[in-house]
């Protein structure tokens, strides 16, 4: 069977815990430490790991927000499976922990079989802060899956900010002494200009300021979560909350007045409100619709925070109506 195209169309979106910003800074760190000590990069057994129904929310969804998490769709009487696992396998020790392996068995694990959409074994795919990624099928050469591997890679640290973590890296030692002071960073003078701005109630400038720091470091943290808040405030400003609310609640189907009404739940400090209000509309919509609706709901997980307990709440009902 010829590998199908490697490209990083066809994003799904899963459901996860982000934590990119800290993530990152994170493996950047240890990666570094581990340059300077000529440590190898093989990475420990945990680079590869066996997930099953039960276990592939905390396993693969959760851990995606950390790291990118390659899917290998396999099963025991499946002949070009016994030929491409083992390079996995092999390039996951090779990466040192850029990406985690996932091995899934598809005849004890129908349903993720059939979530994921798989036509045929092997089929590889990759979840990177909650979004499936399609990879390719069938056995492909070495030198195409690192190819593939490399992209993805690029993808999880540009356009997630998710760099993978050396695993065991920096770990002897650790609690001798503390890690040093992070250096100031490159934008901190224009990210304190963009929250004074934000403070000043002067959201135009806000954001513009967080996004010429975007331009340059499109992953950075800070940026993203001062410019959904900064992006927020200035859609309900001006607003009428009344004439929106009734607008919503006499117009079920309509999903721009959802999205409103949901932005007025947030500022109002109706997380859950909100949440459940966009993820109700995903679930009714079709098309370009529920596509709003979806990446609505998301720039508001941008605004609470990842670690928010009610994001990984909603991040799981998301994934219940999108499957």
């Amino acid at each position: 069977m010829q590998p199908r195209n490697m490209s990083m169309s066809g994003v799904v979106d899963l459901a996860a815990v982000k934590a990119a910003g800290e993530a990152r800074q994170k493996a950047e760190q240890a990666r570094a430490e581990a340059a300077r000590e000529g440590r190898t990069a093989a990475a420990p057994p945990a680079a590869v790991i066996d997930v099953n129904e039960a276990d592939f929310e905390r396993e693969v969804l959760q851990r995606s927000a950390q790291v990118p998490v390659v899917i290998d769709f396999w099963a025991e009487w499946c002949e070009p499976c016994k030929q491409l696992s083992p390079v996995l396998e092999r390039l996951a020790a090779e990466y040192g922990g850029r990406f985690l392996l996932a091995k899934v068995d598809v005849e004890a694990n129908q349903m993720l079989f059939q979530q994921f959409g798989v036509q045929g074994i092997p089929a590889v795919f990759a979840v990177v802060g909650g979004q499936a990624l399609p990879l390719f099928q069938g056995a492909a050469p070495e030198a195409q899956i690192r190819q593939v591997l490399d992209q993805l890679i690029q993808v999880a640290e540009e356009r997630f900010g998710i760099v993978g973590e050396p695993l065991g890296a920096g770990e002897e030692g650790a609690a001798e002494q503390p890690a040093p002071e992070p250096p100031a960073g490159p934008y901190d003078a224009a990210l304190a200009a963009a929250h004074e701005a934000l403070d000043a109630g002067d959201l135009g400038g806000a954001i513009q300021a967080y996004r010429n720091v975007l331009s340059d470091d499109p992953a950075n943290p800070e940026a993203k979560l001062g410019l959904a808040q900064a992006e927020l405030l200035q859609r309900v400003q001006g607003a009428d909350p009344q004439a929106v609310r009734k607008t919503a609640a006499d117009n079920p189907a309509d999903v721009d007045a959802q999205i409103a009404a949901a932005d007025l739940d947030l500022v109002g400090g109706h997380v859950e409100d909100a949440f459940g209000r966009l993820v109700e509309t995903v679930r009714r919509a079709a098309g370009d619709e529920r596509e709003r609706a979806r990446l609505r709901l998301l720039e508001l997980f941008e605004v609470i925070g990842a670690d928010d307990p009610r994001v990984t709440k909603a991040r799981t009902a998301l994934a219940r109506v999108l499957f």
